[in-house]
């Protein structure tokens, strides 16, 4: 049977769908009260999001230090723009100082039924996702940050020297893979994990070798954190957060980890409110990618967050391949719409036209063939390699 592209696309925060998020909390006793006030606080402000249609704040009647909010919103990036943003950061924090446990979850909406769905007040754009999404039960999440200017290759070798964690975290739940990236002084770190993402995090954050290196490298980030101040570490965390949007594959179970499938990841720094769009650009590249039968392409992920776009890609070829055969976007007409939602790199900016070295072919990175306008070379995107870790075969 042949595999549909709606079939390989697995996540996607670009179908149009309403989303709906589940905040569970766990307060520290006597924080009920004060709780229900910072969010009376600012629930206004909340509901004067673009594309927030409603919240619920609920409390457990069996016990009170226990508590749920739950929100709609008429898409995923409206709600990834909010969430994401460094308003929101500070919005939360007068909640999170009242929690000794928090859990987001998000849910696109498939199907409603009951009378309060029908009524005239449903935002017209607001929509349902189509059918239910298939995948392999892998769950993936990123972090980036920055370090100090000169400090990269002490960094590198801290993030490169540590021992894995044990991939078993409980009977549900195992630590697939970790990959981690440079582009000059920013850090990316991809996990993906077979269960609860959550606790697969918390259970990493927990052993001893990964305590010792996130310790090492404190001295030398831009952003400092104090990882024995429990509310210092979760908003360093929870800044550095980078969701994945889009995930799709051509035959993910019986190919990602074959010998030949190799693990690039290339960053896209996007002008100022242009994430959103620029994630959504390089998803549809990667999905008409991965369409192509027999083509390179195994599966692709897109993380973003704010400007930031992260595209991990594995792709079947020797070590070595050319970049530009699985990555670069050669349509002239698709290279100016990329090259317009991009940010200029550092020491271009104000050179319209003009561009920097693409890598091995030494030509310019917007330079086209006469007559046909800009292509986009993929090489200047590309991020080093640190560690790219897999998980033992389970017996």
């Amino acid at each position: 049977m042949t595999t549909t592209l709606s079939e390989r696309v697995s996540q996607s925060a670009f179908d149009g769908s309403m989303l709906r998020v589940v905040l569970l909390m766990d307060l520290h006793e006597g924080a009920q009260q004060r709780f229900f006030e910072a969010y009376e606080q600012l629930r206004h402000d909340i509901a004067a999001v673009p594309g927030h249609i409603s919240d619920q704040l609920c409390q457990s009647f069996e016990n009170p230090s226990q508590w749920l909010i739950t929100s709609e919103w008429e898409s995923a990036p409206q709600y990834l723009a909010w969430v994401n943003s460094e308003h929101h950061a500070e919005q939360v924090r007068p909640l999170g100082a009242c929690a000794r446990a928090m859990r987001p979850l998000k849910y696109t909406v498939l199907r409603e039924t009951g009378r309060g769905y029908d009524h005239a007040g449903r935002p017209g754009l607001a929509r349902l996702q189509g059918a239910p999404r298939l995948g392999a039960g892998i769950v993936r999440h990123a972090l980036t940050f920055t370090v100090k200017p000169g400090s990269e290759k002490t960094v590198a070798a801290i993030l490169s020297s540590y021992a894995s964690p044990a991939a078993r975290v409980d009977d549900h739940t195992r630590l697939c893979r970790t990959s981690l990236f440079m582009h000059g002084n920013r850090v990316v770190r991809t996990v993906e994990v077979r269960g609860d993402l959550m606790a697969a995090l918390r259970h990493v954050s927990e052993q001893p070798e990964v305590r010792a290196v996130e310790e090492a490298i404190n001295p030398y980030l831009e952003q400092d954190r104090d990882l024995g101040d429990p509310e210092s570490a979760r908003m360093f965390f929870m800044r550095a957060a980078l969701p994945a949007v889009h995930h799709v594959a051509a035959d993910e179970a019986d190919e990602a980890d074959a010998d030949d499938v190799r693990r690039h990841a290339l960053f896209y720094p996007a002008k100022p409110g242009c994430g959103p769009a620029l994630a959504k650009f390089l998803a549809r590249q990667d999905e008409a990618a991965a369409h192509v039968q027999g083509g390179a392409t195994v599966s692709s992920s897109i993380f973003q967050r704010d400007d930031i776009v992260v595209r991990l890609v594995d792709v079947r070829g020797p070590q070595g391949a050319d970049l530009e055969t699985a990555f670069g976007v050669h349509d002239p007409r698709k290279a100016g719409v990329l090259a317009r939602l991009m940010a200029a790199p550092a020491g271009e900016a104000g050179k319209s036209g003009k561009a920097g070295k693409s890598g091995k072919s030494g030509k310019s990175a917007t330079a086209g063939r006469p007559g046909e306008g800009p292509t986009l070379s993929a090489a200047r995107h590309a991020m080093s390699p640190i560690t790219d870790r897999r998980a033992p075969a389970e017996r």
